[in-house]
């Protein structure tokens, strides 16, 4: 059962699965050939060059999506190292409020909902022979992620604005003309961010444990950036995850709005056992 709670509030699974492949450490990471953290990130040299690159992340920051509702149809693909799943999710979130979910699969047919609140996580099967519907504290989503996992970050990663962004920022690169990597270190992740030096929209995040025995590394890709209002939108994400096996995400939003009335919500039905 823990498995569909994690793969049904989608990124809270990725950052919380227990996968078969180790991947890369962060140093490692930085010397990989594949993209653009091909290059060493150097140490700053100077004060100046740290407080630029600490005001380039102030408008990163600056930038983050604000809103009062939120809709949106996603596609899903879910590949784990046993079994992948093609669904779709439909999401309404009402600012610092609520968070509902609700995943169809198969001809349509809803089989999983959620709602999240900041006190609460409230969880419904409509799976036939596995009905039923499960109370939780909003402590249950740090319980299964082993991170101080909050309302407000899971909103953000739904949005698509970054999260987990340090202010100890130890170093960067100029990759090319582009493109800007960012390392920060928290009490919790080393994280590092590819921006984007026209737009300073964040374009990849790598999350990796400071606990080196833990070996978890998360990578976050934004794309497909569409402007909506006064910012940009992601309307492609991938997100892959491992550990001591691998899990990747893929989420494409096909149709979205901001500050409209919620489409998805639900009421708990009666009959359903409780779990």
């Amino acid at each position: 059962m823990k498995k569909y709670i994690l793969f049904f509030i989608l990124i809270v699974a990725a950052i919380s699965c227990r996968p078969v492949k180790k991947v890369q450490s962060i140093k490692t990471a930085f010397n990989t050939k594949d993209t653009a953290q091909s290059v060493v990130i150097k140490t700053m040299p100077a004060v100046d060059s740290i407080a630029i690159v600490k005001n380039i992340m102030s408008q990163v920051m600056h930038q983050k999506i604000d809103f009062n509702t939120f809709n949106a149809k996603i596609k899903v693909n879910y590949y784990g190292q046993e079994e992948s799943q093609n669904v779709t999710a439909y999401l309404s979130i009402e600012k610092d409020k609520v968070i509902y979910i609700q995943i169809k699969g198969f001809l349509g047919i809803v089989g999983l909902q959620a709602k999240v609140t900041k006190d609460s996580v409230t969880v419904v099967s409509k799976i036939p022979d596995n009905k039923y519907v499960q109370y939780r504290s909003i402590s249950y989503l740090q319980e299964v992620t082993q991170i101080p996992f909050t309302f407000g970050t899971l909103q953000d990663i739904l949005i698509g604005n970054p999260v987990f962004l340090d202010s100890n920022i130890v170093s960067y690169k100029n990759v090319n003309n582009n493109q800007m990597l960012v390392l920060m270190i928290g009490n919790i992740f080393k994280h590092l961010v590819t921006l984007d030096k026209g737009s300073n929209l964040v374009l990849h995040s790598k999350l990796d444990d400071v606990d080196v025995q833990r070996n978890r590394t998360c990578d976050i890709t934004l794309s497909q950036y569409k402007p909506v209002n006064n910012f940009q939108f992601s309307t492609y994400r991938n997100i892959s995850v491992a550990e001591k096996s691998k899990l990747d995400i893929n989420m494409e939003f096909k149709d979205y709005t901001f500050n409209e009335m919620l489409k998805y919500q639900f009421t708990v039905p009666k009959n359903f056992k409780l779990k």
